[in-house]
């Protein structure tokens, strides 16, 4: 199995970043949705390993959650 890995692989992390947001500039909300979808399901299909697959869905899942968290805390 292979691990996944959370740490950066790009020489220019903001640069990718960068590349993202600007794929969904000018994308209405159901655009920018069917974007990200389409975006997982391409690097999902790149990735090739059901196991480091079920492990990112696992961490953004927990982030998502963390998220929500936070802001019921600031409340």
């Amino acid at each position: 199995m292979m691990p996944l890995s959370t740490s950066s692989n790009f020489a220019k992390p903001d640069d990718a970043f960068r590349a993202i947001v600007e794929a969904h500039r000018g994308l209405s909300d159901e655009q920018s949705a069917d974007l990200d979808a389409a975006l997982v399901l391409i690097l999902a299909n790149h990735i090739g390993d059901l196991d480091v697959l079920c492990q990112a869905l696992a961490l953004a899942k927990r982030r998502i959650s963390d998220a929500g968290q936070q802001q019921q805390q600031q409340q």
